[in-house]
């Protein structure tokens, strides 16, 4: 197994955006519990919101993920406390494959955003009348562009500038490409194996990181 795991820096996300009004939209809400039995996250993105975008019948409702003129975006903007409830990271994955590549709100649930984070999404937050007014404007401008500065922490669209906050550990995170702890365990395979084998308590192989992969 090679040693090598490149993990990108996210510094910048641009494009364009979609909104999700509402307070508290819950990880039941981004998706429904009934599609947590999936033996991989590939293909989740269609279950997005699914609840609040069909209806018993599988019709398709007023709902934002339905729009066409939203159908490329990948900044999601939304209000406070989203992502609350559940901790299941099936909810920033589903987003991530419909096409989430950022997240912009008043505020998120903890938990959510640190799921995000190990998916290399970036949340970033701004206060109750800046979301608004991007919200607004992306209503009258669907597929013009938002630019999201992870590292100096600022949204921009049209002329506005937005001054926006990300957590200090996630933007670091981010920023120096630290965010996917997976690969970096993988990148440093050799000396964890190296530091399994020096530890006495250690006797089965099977334990040791190299081999545990295999």
């Amino acid at each position: 197994m090679s040693d090598e795991t490149e993990i990108p820096s996210v510094t910048r996300v641009a494009g364009s955006g979609v909104p999700i009004r509402g307070n508290d939209i819950d990880t039941d809400q981004i998706i429904p519990a009934r599609f947590l039995k999936v033996i991989t996250f590939d293909g989740l993105g269609e279950f997005a919101f699914f609840d609040q975008r069909f209806d018993d019948e599988d019709n398709p409702k007023d709902h934002p993920f339905n729009e066409e003129r939203f159908q490329d975006a990948n900044v999601l903007v939304v209000n406070a406390n989203f992502g609350c409830g559940s901790s299941r990271e099936h909810a920033p994955q589903a987003l991530k494959r419909w096409g989430i590549d950022a997240i912009v709100g008043e505020s998120f649930a903890e938990i959510f955003a640190g799921n995000c984070l190990a998916l290399g999404i970036p949340t970033v937050t701004a206060d109750t009348e800046a979301i608004e007014t991007l919200q607004d404007w992306i209503d009258e401008n669907p597929g013009s562009e938002i630019g999201i500065d992870v590292a100096a922490e600022t949204v921009v669209y049209d002329d506005e500038t937005i001054d926006a906050e990300v957590d200090e550990a996630q933007r670091k995170a981010l920023v120096d490409g630290i965010w996917d702890t997976t690969a970096l365990m993988k990148s440093n395979a050799t000396a964890i194996e190296a530091t399994a084998e020096s530890l006495p308590y250690i006797d089965d192989p099977s334990l040791r990181a190299g081999e545990a992969d295999d």
